[in-house]
């Protein structure tokens, strides 16, 4: 049964969702064969239902102009949905037949396509899988409209409630980043020694050092910002570096409470630090904001790497103090590690320059309902001025970005100004700064010492302190965390104190622990974990033509 449009319009917004959603595993298609081809779409919405002709579709994602029939959806057919309709997902012919496999084997694959079965009423695995197999064989990519003409049925219904939960759920880079992680798993697994690592001492257990912990909190007047940050230590060398630890966003600074305990127990003067705007207590209190805006300021891009620049010059008056962290603030050789827009904060601190113009050209012709939150996020800095922004402090002589938030913020050429040692972790299941795009891409483009540990199947909060009670609980994506991420967090843990005492004397020691054959030792079917120094060369003409 068909209804007026005037009654759907109201419900617009929904129709715009939908398309956004079907377009989430990159907007498929494209010159299928018309006897394989679907017709037309049937959006369902509770009682409402309207039918849309795919060939019209298709002429206004190929034109950019609006067939008579559609004309009436002219407010909801915008320029970027037209961008979704015609966006692409780049499949290695050799691997496109493994992706639906690949797809149902994995359980985040397993999730989306149960959502995409309750988006599609009356679908199945073997429809699905028809749909997909005959659009991946494109070789132009796979494409929204390719799904939609691939799908073997005239009519595809589609229930828009469940569509619009599945967008909110996934997004393109997503699964670029999914299809990704498959390839790296097989290459991390060939990348690791086959001599098994063996060492009386292990980088990831516990110190032996007591730890003792003391909070401090400053008031920066300049900037009438309040500054707390706890401090952990032990008997630790008065020359070895400061860690300086930056939440990510909505979160505070217990989120890395157990990484911080561990460093010090091995002598390290660990300091988390709290950014005003960006934690846990200011997101809360603008739960209902109507803008990105006030959700996140965009001077909190420049205020969190100043945090920890005025952190570090108190912490050098208080290091000549008498007291209890007299000559324990080695704040002229820092290491800063950051998770998520702590990442952002660390990357910034240790050289990359913000590109304000790319970012600005990304936020206005490429944002859409469809990508990822961090991609949301990082538009909030667009608003600020000027065309780049230098913020690198040279005390930091070292990174660990963890599920870094970069995306745009550093352009093609931000992160190529670093030549100081930078260890990124990527997880490959996490939707909020999918890997290819926040971390992986930006891997290849840094110039100096580097390192990628990555964690397939882990998602953007697997490396949290179990004990944290910050609001995670109630993300929209499922995380994989406590127990079943143990292992990553200690190879974290190991890793970490590892890439952090290069700076030091012991530096060649603990170089065997910066090995892919070490972060195999942590490995498991369920968790596979690597670590590299350079990506392996044959997957590289892969994300160069990603990236393109």
């Amino acid at each position: 049964m068909k209804y007026q449009l005037g009654r759907y319009q109201k419900r617009g917004f929904w129709l715009q969702g939908i398309l956004c959603s079907l377009a989430l595993v990159c907007g498929w298609g494209t010159e299928m064969s018309s006897a394989a081809a679907a017709e037309t779409v049937t959006i369902r919405l509770g009682p409402f239902q309207q039918s849309v002709a795919i060939a019209d579709l298709e002429t206004f994602a190929k034109t950019g102009k609006l067939p008579s029939s559609l004309e009436l959806f002219s407010s909801i057919l915008t320029p970027q949905v037209r961008k979704l309709l015609t966006r692409r997902l780049q499949v290695d012919p050799a691997f496109a037949d493994k992706f639906f496999e690949q797809l149902h084997q994995n359980p985040a694959g397993k999730q989306f396509l149960s959502s995409l079965a309750a988006a599609i009423p009356g679908s199945n695995i073997a429809s699905l899988q028809a749909a997909f197999n005959l659009a991946l064989r494109q070789a132009k990519g796979l494409t929204f409209l390719g799904f939609l003409q691939a799908y073997p049925q005239e009519n595809i219904v589609v229930d828009a409630s469940e569509a619009i939960s599945l967008a909110v759920k996934f997004n393109p880079d997503y699964w670029q980043s999914q299809v990704f992680g498959v390839l790296l798993e097989q290459e991390l697994s060939s990348a690791s020694n086959s001599v098994p690592w063996q060492s009386t001492f292990n980088p990831a257990a516990t110190g032996k050092q007591n730890v003792q912990e003391q909070t401090l909190v400053f008031q920066d007047q300049q900037r009438n910002r309040t500054i707390p940050v706890d401090i952990y230590w032990s008997r630790g060398h008065s020359q070895d570096p400061l860690v300086v630890i930056s939440h990510g966003f909505a979160s505070n600074r217990k989120f890395f409470s157990y990484l911080a305990s561990h460093l010090a127990s091995h002598g390290l003067t660990v300091a988390t630090i709290e950014h005003p705007d960006s934690n846990l207590t200011a997101i809360n209190q603008t739960t209902n904001a109507a803008s990105l805006a006030k959700l996140l300021p965009a001077s909190e891009f420049i205020n969190r790497p100043k945090d920890i620049s005025f952190l570090l010059n108190q912490l050098a008056k208080l290091n000549t103090k008498p007291g209890l962290l007299q000559e324990k603030l080695n704040t002229n050789k820092v290491t800063v590690i950051g998770h998520s827009l702590g990442g952002y904060t660390a990357l910034a601190l240790v050289g990359g320059e913000v590109d304000l113009q790319q970012l600005r050209q990304f936020c206005k012709n490429s944002l859409s309902f469809a990508v990822a939150p961090g991609d949301w996020l990082q538009c909030a800095a667009a608003s600020l001025p000027g065309q780049k922004i230098k913020l690198q402090d040279p005390r930091v002589k070292s990174a660990i970005a963890i599920n870094p938030l970069v995306g745009d913020l550093f352009g093609k050429n931000g992160l190529t100004h670093i030549t100081r040692p930078v260890l990124i972790v990527t997880a490959t299941e996490d939707s909020l700064t999918p890997a290819l795009k926040h971390q992986i891409l930006p891997f290849s483009q840094l110039r100096g010492e580097k390192y990628l540990l990555s964690a397939i199947g882990a998602t953007h909060l697997s490396i949290s302190d179990p004990k944290y009670q910050g609001n995670d609980t109630n993300t929209i994506i499922k995380e994989r965390r406590g127990e079943e991420t143990k292992a990553l967090r200690q190879l974290l843990q190991g890793v970490s104190l590892a890439f952090i005492k290069q700076l030091t004397p012991q530096a060649k020691f603990y170089q065997q622990f910066l090995t892919p054959a070490y972060a195999q030792t942590f490995s498991t079917s369920q968790l596979p974990l690597g670590l590299v120094s350079q990506l392996p060369a044959n997957l590289k003409p892969w994300l160069k033509l990603v990236n393109q």
